[in-house]
């Protein structure tokens, strides 16, 4: 079936992802308390009690809010960094293992590698998901590409990347000016064109499925981020998927080996 993923939901209010094998279930980040996040799961056929392990990039609430609850209601292992781990946000955590950035390690037959980036935390990272030949990419809460961000991701099939603002609209949005600063800025989060220009260099011959996430509800639109992306893909338009705050996005399967 090759390696599946597919988007509880994404924005400030909330993100989680499921990544999936024959073998292995994942959960990337819960944001979402643990009521709605079952509610979520339900609609995409998941048990809860069913996944391996959770993978969490870094401490901001969007990304964390349940993910205590889910540990201890489930018994799940739970990956993160160090840095992200004395935010001391998660409360108890019965079976933690500490990551280490840009080290690989396994969950059964997945392989993931947690890659450095600029974002406003203590240690966050993103993670680069490998299994049965299939290369998914997380690239989501990052103030800009690195060069380092740019030679990892190189290669993916699949790609879930951060819009989280048109540049316009934040300037001339609701946001006080230190937030847009802050949103705008080099530990913040990825404008829609910063996103195509990471596309046009990793180039789209390889990838199979791109998901825009991370959009803000004040300062970007569905129509914004997916007239910037579209143009990158040939007239394909079935390799394009926006993850939505309120619904996600369904299952996405990465077939390429």
């Amino acid at each position: 079936m090759g390696l599946r993923f597919a988007s509880l939901g994404s924005g400030s209010k909330g993100n989680a992802t499921l990544v999936a094998t024959d073998e292995t279930l994942v959960l990337v980040d819960c944001g979402f308390g643990i009521r709605e996040a079952q509610r979520r799961m339900a609609l995409l056929g998941v048990d809860p009690a069913s996944i391996d392990a959770m993978v969490v990039t870094h401490e901001h609430g969007d990304h964390l809010k349940g993910v205590g609850s889910l540990a201890r209601r489930y018994k799940m292992p739970v990956y993160m960094t160090a840095g992200t781990w004395l935010s001391g946000r998660t409360g108890d955590i019965p079976d933690l293992h500490l990551l280490t950035p840009e080290q690989r390690f396994a969950i059964k037959d997945i392989e993931i590698d947690p890659v450095t980036v600029p974002h406003d935390a203590r240690e966050p990272v993103q993670f680069l998901i490998e299994a049965g030949g299939a290369r998914l990419g997380f690239l989501t809460d990052l103030g800009f590409a690195t060069d380092h961000v740019q030679k990892r991701y190189r290669n993916c099939n699949g790609l879930v990347i951060e819009c989280n603002h048109d540049v316009r609209m934040l300037a001339e949005g609701p946001y006080p000016m230190s937030l847009k600063r802050r949103v705008g800025g080099y530990w913040g989060h990825l404008a829609n064109m910063q996103a195509v220009e990471l596309l046009r260099h990793l180039g789209t011959d390889r990838l199979e499925k791109i998901v825009a996430s991370h959009l803000s509800e004040k300062n970007n639109r569905p129509e914004l981020a997916h007239s910037a992306l579209y143009p990158l893909l040939d007239g394909d338009e079935s390799r394009l998927v926006i993850a939505a705050q309120d619904k996600g996005a369904g299952w996405q399967t990465l077939a390429r080996a």
